[in-house]
């Protein structure tokens, strides 16, 4: 079960593909931090993810960096010791990522990969670094490109209605994915932050569905109805279980 508990977890630093036109990035501003504490079945506290934003340049672009760092907590981590690190970098003023990084290792398993767009191109450099063999190029859709969890947090910006939807575009691993974001209905959640109104979205693979959507699973993000429309809850269901992450803590826009 601590197994399925990290295939979870690596399931949250996907990368995605939001469809439509290029649009300034704002699913994040400048310095602000989410820590969310992940629950597991009976384990409550079996890890922790660190989501950190920061604004900057590459090659005179405007960028937002947006760090993700998972990890095993608790009773979890004396059972299953597990940590992934992943960042991407996307151009704020177009909102198309621009490449993501990612490196874990739990007692079975390391990972390092890097994805790198080439929008000119038109294709983006999957690279293995420790299975070469699986280093690749894949085509990019029309769209553009943004991991999954800020295409998650970026639907605070949506101002969407329950029965509203929009279409994404998922890249999971090296292929993509077809995906409609519904807002379902409101609902009243508690964290460790407090108690908020929210808007629950669930994205769904409607036609031909395949992966974790073949086998029934579900991801679904709850959306603070407030000033700051916060991402508090989110979560993963597969069909032995599922993840929930709630917001514990959250730092605003660093000061000037």
């Amino acid at each position: 079960m601590l197994n399925k508990y990290v295939i979870v977890s690596v399931l949250l630093n996907l990368a995605v593909v939001v469809a439509g036109r290029a649009a300034p990035f704002t699913a994040f501003r400048d310095g602000e931090v989410f820590t969310y504490r992940a629950g597991f079945g009976i384990f409550g506290n079996a890890g922790e993810i660190i989501i950190r934003a920061s604004e900057g340049t590459q090659n005179g672009v405007g960028i937002m960096s947006v760090a993700t760092d998972t990890r095993t907590r608790g009773f979890v981590k004396a059972l299953y010791e597990y940590h992934n690190s992943a960042e991407v970098i996307i151009e704020t003023g177009t909102g198309r990522m621009l490449g993501v990084k990612e490196k874990g290792a739990d007692p079975r398993r390391v990972t390092e990969t890097e994805i790198v767009f080439d929008y000119g191109a038109g294709f983006a450099r999957y690279t293995d670094r420790i299975r070469p063999q699986q280093t690749t190029e894949l085509s990019i859709p029309a769209g553009n490109p943004m991991d999954l969890i800020s295409a998650l947090v970026q639907t605070r910006d949506w101002n969407l209605k329950p029965g509203d939807k929009r279409d994404l575009l998922v890249l999971f691993g090296r292929d993509f994915y077809p995906l409609t974001i519904t807002a379902e209905e409101y609902e009243e959640v508690r964290t460790p932050l407090g108690v908020y109104q929210t808007l629950v979205l669930v994205p769904r693979m409607t036609k031909n569905p395949k992966g974790l959507f073949k086998k029934g699973g579900e991801i679904k993000v709850w959306i603070s109805q407030d000033a700051s429309n916060l991402p508090i809850k989110m979560q993963l269901k597969l069909n032995f279980g599922a993840v929930t992450l709630l917001l514990c803590d959250y730092k605003g826009r660093a000061a000037k």
